[in-house]
C-alpha cells in the first residue's frame, strides 16, 4: 500500500509545489491511516486543512481503497 500511496502522492505534488508547498510521507500504517507533513507554503497556510481533507485525503482514498484517513503531523 505504501508504494500506492507515494505514487498518488508524487501526483499530486506539482499542484502543491505551485503554490510554493509540498507534502512529505511519514507513515501508512496497516489500518490504513497515512500520516504527512506539509511543508513551505503548506505548513502555516489556513487553508490546510481543506487541502489535507477535501484534495489530499480524498484522492488517496479514491485511488488506494486501503487508505482510511489522512493525518497531518
Amino acid at each position: 500500500m505504501k508504494e500506492k500511496v507515494v505514487a498518488i502522492l508524487d501526483r499530486i505534488r506539482p499542484s502543491l509545489q505551485a503554490d510554493g508547498g509540498d507534502v512529505e510521507l511519514v507513515d501508512v500504517s496497516d489500518d490504513g491511516i497515512v500520516k504527512v507533513r506539509l511543508v513551505g507554503a503548506c505548513a502555516g497556510c489556513p487553508m490546510s486543512t481543506l487541502t489535507l481533507k477535501n484534495g489530499i485525503e480524498r484522492i488517496l482514498k479514491e485511488n488506494v481503497p486501503e487508505v482510511q484517513s489522512v493525518l497531518a503531523v
